[in-house]
């Protein structure tokens, strides 16, 4: 059974530091883009990172204009787990952050990233960032 389990959010003040963690099973987690999307009270769901390590990956790591500097991706293979380091949050950083699996090895930052086609999803966790 594929599962995707997402931790590490909480409240922070503005100007702080999160780090979320992604822990994968059922997977194999080289063979996936696994990417980091939000939804703020009231808007919409939206992409903020992806990385894929597949051969002819389009974006390697992809960060969405609002975060680049801040929200750095990265993946332990060996934890099976894909983190979000998030630096300098804003309060428009509060969300509920999810991290999502694709097969597509061209994902990461594709028009499936931005539509929110993925195959697997997480059941998301909740970030807080009070000014």
């Amino acid at each position: 059974e594929v599962q995707l389990v997402e931790s590490g959010g909480g409240l922070v003040q503005a100007g702080g530091s999160l780090r979320l963690a992604c822990t994968t099973s059922g997977f194999t987690l080289g063979d996936y883009a696994i990417g980091w999307f939000r939804q703020a009270p009231g808007k919409e769901r939206e992409g903020v990172s992806c990385i894929s390590k597949s051969v002819g990956a389009t974006y390697p790591t992809y960060y969405a204009d609002s975060v680049k500097g801040r929200f750095t991706i990265s993946s332990d293979d060996a934890k099976n787990t894909i983190y979000l380091q998030m630096n300098s949050l804003k309060p428009e950083d509060t969300a509920v952050y999810y991290c999502a699996a694709d097969l597509s090895r061209r994902w990461c930052g594709s028009y499936s990233f931005t539509a929110l086609v993925a195959d697997y999803w997480g059941q998301g966790t909740q970030v807080t960032v009070s000014s």
